[in-house]
């Protein structure tokens, strides 16, 4: 394995913000129920002193470079005021240079977006937005424990662009319970026609330790799904749409956020079950924070730091997990660059991939043909 250069590789930062207002029955991320569905004044300020101390023992991982992109996500990060936000992005540029160009988003709940007004969110420095949507129908909402309505949802993404957000996504579900093809289909049709410009579409999947696991919904059949998808892949193209990664769709460009997890990038990661991926000269590592807020909040920031090199055998299967989702794929330079290994070593696993036509027949990239997309899994066993 070969020296890592750090600077050559871009450094991204998430927050993660843990509250929201109501557990939902399919979601299996770090997020908690807030008392009274709302927070309090102390609890916010409390969290982003928690947030920037938590960063100052970061600091160091940046190695000189500067953050390239963030992301808020939660748990609901609409629950924190614009007002905080600005004090903690004040604090957080004081120990480490944003790029001018930074990319900055913000999930958002349709459901408590009331917290202050999204020009209030843009003019703090926000620049991005991801609305949780995931469906348009009452009764799906109400199935997936969504606090907000459909109106609700039509009115966030109108208001997000009439604040002035250029970048709007929107987070949609299909494959729900009961749901017809119809209503799949209308689901894409009401965010695309109120203004997204990127989309997060994805199935629905039951995941261990939730509510849905526990009793599982009845969901529609693979016959139905596989509609599903067809159509709505060709709505969205014919809507100008471009698909650059397996469940994300652009007409602005893509998220500068999320590509740089997908070229196996660098980001620092600050608040509670926050993940986060560093290289070093002598390797990449993972870390992550303990996941309940209360301990969080309770211990010195670095007491929660669980550092872990990512084994060199590792490697290879941890790059393509993340590079092969993106269609185009990346530069074949980039593994070397990103893992410190010869690409030369996986030469065998490539050619014998192109043959069976599941990878391009193009040695300067590394990048899934259509059908190596629809058998990605086991592509991607073939690096194990």
């Amino acid at each position: 394995m070969s020296e890592l250069n750090p600077a050559l590789i871009p450094l991204s930062l998430y927050i993660h913000m843990p509250w929201c207002v109501r557990k939902c029955p399919y979601c299996d991320f770090n997020s908690h129920a807030v008392p009274d569905g709302q927070l309090s004044t102390d609890l916010e300020q409390q969290y982003l002193a928690a947030l920037v101390a938590d960063f100052e023992t970061q600091v160091e991982m940046a190695q000189g470079r500067s953050i390239h992109s963030v992301f808020i996500g939660g748990g609901t990060p609409s629950l924190i005021s614009a007002q905080g936000y600005a004090w903690l992005f004040e604090q957080l540029r004081a120990r480490l240079d944003f790029e001018p160009d930074c990319e900055i988003t913000l999930e958002a709940n349709p459901g408590t977006v009331e917290h202050d007004p999204f020009a209030d969110y843009l003019a703090v420095g926000i620049n991005r937005l991801s609305i949780g949507v995931q469906s348009f129908n009452a009764e799906h909402l109400q199935r997936l424990g969504r606090i907000h309505s459909a109106d609700n949802a039509l009115s966030a993404i109108q208001q997000a662009r009439q604040a002035g957000f250029e970048r709007v996504n929107v987070d949609l579900m299909h494959g729900l319970p009961q749901q017809t093809l119809e209503q799949a289909l209308t689901d894409l049709k009401l965010a695309v026609e109120q203004g997204a410009t990127h989309m997060s579409w994805y199935q629905l999947t039951i995941e261990p330790n939730t509510v849905f696991f526990r009793t599982q919904p009845v969901l529609p059949q693979d016959e139905l799904l596989e509609q599903i998808q067809e159509q709505g892949e060709a709505y969205l193209k014919a809507q100008g749409f471009i698909n650059y990664e397996v469940s994300a769709w652009r007409k602005e460009q893509p998220s500068a956020h999320n590509l740089n997890y997908w070229q196996f990038g660098d980001y620092l990661a600050i608040g509670a079950g926050a993940h986060g991926k560093v290289t070093r000269p002598d390797g990449v590592y993972r870390f992550q924070k303990t996941r309940l807020p209360k301990d969080y909040l309770a211990k010195v920031p670095a007491d929660h730091l669980q550092m872990k090199k990512i084994e060199v055998d590792e490697l290879p299967f941890e790059f393509m997990m993340n590079a092969l989702r993106l269609n185009d794929g990346v530069e074949a330079e980039l593994y070397e660059q990103r893992t410190g290994l010869a690409l030369l070593d996986l030469e065998q696993i490539l050619d014998s991939l192109r043959n069976k036509k599941l990878l391009v027949d193009d040695v300067s990239k590394i990048a899934c043909t259509e059908q190596g997309h629809v058998f990605l899994n086991s592509v991607l066993e073939v690096f194990l």
